[in-house]
């Protein structure tokens, strides 16, 4: 409580009253981009040149009404689904989303999230996957795999949904559900030819040695739209060699920032979302991925995470900026989903302070690689990482004093995170390139 209320005070002595009264920011379209003016010089090099950054914001306003439901209000600030930008692990959050809701469709007995799921492998893609010295009973699962992606993002636990699921079945689900925009092509942290990503690997799911479901290796044929996206001036190839060139991502995964701030909402609020557009998940589903996304590292005893590489604003980076020395106020909790790979840093996040009620979602995408070499060094720590803290301290700041005609109930985001200690040991060592 004590660390809560410091962090408010600090907060509150970079309010004035010339930026943050409410009356000055009308509920216009154009609310963000005279706010966003208005802190300039708090926004940094990223606001002053936001074609060189490829900036992109979307933020949405929430109020209630008196029996508690959210009315939506969405702003938005260079967002444009035809600027391309790499969306890195911001893709997990439909992969888990999607497998929850597959285990759902195939309506057997006995199959859960927390069934032991088996990998087989496949030559020169993935090794099989038989155990999970990380889980607290040695074996793997869809829970756990998920819970392994929305705490530190892991690769390889995204990498075994993405077999479960297939490339074509992920993207007719998606297009099912309106993301029109998005392409889920391949597996992250890994660099395979297109053709590859094609194929996934057989799993089965079995209960104390009753097989429950099977399926055989698969291999898609969807057909996607062409593109022509890059990024970069030059960048290094898989032989470490200068390539003098933008980069070509027309293969890579695309996932419009709109699209990303929609599937987080149909996730936080699918009561928001037409039934044919919703996940066929349940409530315990839903009260599973959101005590996922808002757990921190350490409040996890499977995994047990080293947390000083994993400290609590690691994946945080809206508001808290992934900084390692901060304390995040026991009060505030972000239900979010950020990527960061080749310069590009993106966090998709639904805020929300229990001890003021407050929420809002925002979402920001950014492009940090000064030298304009991809595969060499990126500029998150002293660039993109400081704007995004400072973007939703902004708007938080914002959100504090905004009137509401309606205080919003919480409690369903609410949750217990203490988990029994771990008698697993081992550190992680997971390749966290995202």
């Amino acid at each position: 409580m004590r660390y809560f209320i410091i962090w408010l005070i600090l907060l509150s002595a970079c309010n004035t009253d010339k930026y943050m009264q409410t009356r000055r920011y009308p509920a216009t379209d154009n609310f963000l981009d005279t706010f966003l003016n208005a802190h300039a010089a708090m926004l940094g090099p990223v606001f002053a040149d936001p074609d060189a950054y490829h900036l992109q914001i979307m933020y949405t306003r929430i109020d209630r009404d008196a029996q508690n439901r959210p009315h939506f209000r969405d702003y938005r600030y260079r967002v444009d689904a035809g600027r391309y930008f790499y969306p890195a692990s911001t893709v997990k959050l439909a992969g888990a989303a999607l497998a929850l809701e597959k285990l759902n469709d195939l309506h057997i007995e006995g199959l859960s999230r927390n069934t032991p799921m088996f990998s087989d492998s496949l030559a020169g893609i993935t090794p099989a996957v038989q155990r999970d010295t990380t889980a607290p009973n040695g074996l793997p699962s869809i829970a756990h795999y998920i819970k392994k992606i929305l705490l530190v993002s892991d690769n390889d636990a995204f990498n075994r949904l993405y077999e479960f699921l297939g490339q074509e079945e992920i993207n007719q689900r998606l297009r099912q559900k309106g993301f029109r925009g998005a392409q889920i092509r391949h597996r992250t942290g890994m660099w395979l030819e297109a053709e590859k990503e094609r194929h996934t690997n057989a799993v089965r799911f079995e209960d104390q040695g009753r097989v429950l479901y099977t399926q055989p290796p698969r291999y898609s044929r969807l057909t996607f739209s062409p593109r022509h996206d890059s990024a970069g001036k030059a960048y290094y190839n898989r032989r470490r060699e200068l390539v003098n060139r933008p980069m070509d991502f027309s293969e890579r995964n695309r996932l419009p920032l709109e699209e990303a701030h929609r599937l987080l909402r149909s996730i936080i609020f699918p009561e928001s979302v037409t039934k044919e557009r919703r996940f066929r998940l349940t409530d315990d589903d839903y009260e599973f991925l959101y005590r996922c996304m808002s757990q921190l590292p350490a409040e996890a005893a499977y995994p047990a995470y080293d947390t000083a590489e994993f400290y609590p604003a690691y994946v945080k980076f809206l508001l808290f900026g992934g900084d390692r020395h901060l304390q995040i106020p026991p009060g505030i909790r972000i239900f979010n989903k950020p990527g960061w790979a080749y310069g590009f840093l993106t966090d998709v996040a639904y805020i929300a302070d229990f001890a003021n009620q407050v929420e809002f979602m925002v979402s920001a995408t950014v492009y940090v690689n000064k030298d304009g070499i991809i595969g060499e060094r990126y500029n998150y720590n002293d660039i993109g990482k400081p704007f995004m803290k400072t973007l939703g301290k902004l708007l938080y700041e914002y959100e504090l004093q905004r009137k509401r005609q309606h205080r919003p109930d919480l409690s369903r985001f609410k949750l217990i995170y203490t988990e029994e200690p771990s008698t697993n040991k081992l550190a992680n060592t997971y390749n966290q390139i995202k």
